[in-house]
């Protein structure tokens, strides 16, 4: 697959980190501060995390897997061309949302949530964290929260050829929310309020936006 598909999908999860703490990073502090004082928040925090990446894994997996097969199957090469296009659509759509130009994209997200509340109970079964390897299964299933950014990397997954590229695609964007989701504690603080000031999502947008529109305008020229 190409480099820059993974490139880019690191830069959708790194651009739009300020939305990550948003959205999750009162779950990683609870994590923090849900653990017993005396031990290493740390190790809580990372598996944390790497229990939300596998989840992303699992999801791209999933997504790229069944369109790949789908096209097997029917043999119709060209409709992938329109997924493309699709997804870079959705490139857009989200590039409109982080900088807050448009919030279409949370009509998708509150789709997320006929999901969502089937997944949540179990996430209170977690807690306490009373060891760190708990905060593994605890963040694979925080991975569910119904987000814009994640559906749209996921939109990129489902588009990547197989059920390998799928999960590249959203590890790679799962790395990319890394940095900003690792702080805790006044650090997440500051992080967050750096990562959501309004100037760092304009610019960040128009990032989103110039290579959603070069993307577009690349598929359609091989319809």
């Amino acid at each position: 697959m190409p480099l820059t598909d993974l490139v880019a999908a690191f830069g959708v999860g790194l651009l739009g980190a300020g939305h990550c703490l948003g959205m999750c990073g009162g779950i990683a502090a609870a994590v923090s501060f849900g653990t017993p004082q005396q031990k290493n928040k740390f190790p809580y925090i990372a598996l944390y995390n790497f229990g939300r990446l596998l989840s992303y894994g699992l999801f791209g997996a999933i997504a790229g897997g069944i369109v790949s097969g789908v096209i097997e199957v029917t043999q119709i090469s060209q409709e992938l061309l329109w997924l493309r296009l699709a997804a870079a659509i959705m490139m857009i759509l989200l590039a409109l949302y982080i900088g807050r130009f448009w919030n279409g994209l949370t009509y998708i997200e509150n789709a997320g949530h006929v999901i969502w509340k089937h997944v949540s109970p179990l996430t209170k079964k977690f807690l306490p964290l009373r060891t760190p390897i708990a905060a593994l299964p605890f963040g694979f299933l925080w991975g569910w929260l119904p987000c814009g950014l994640v559906y749209s990397a996921l939109s990129w997954a489902a588009v990547a050829g197989n059920a390998l590229h799928g999960l590249l695609i959203m590890l790679a964007f799962g790395l990319g929310t890394l940095p900003a989701m690792l702080f805790v504690g006044s650090a997440a603080e500051t992080a967050k309020k750096l990562l959501n000031n309004m100037i760092f999502r304009r610019i960040s947008s128009l990032i989103l936006l110039m290579y959603g529109i070069v993307t577009a305008y690349s598929v359609y020229n091989q319809l």
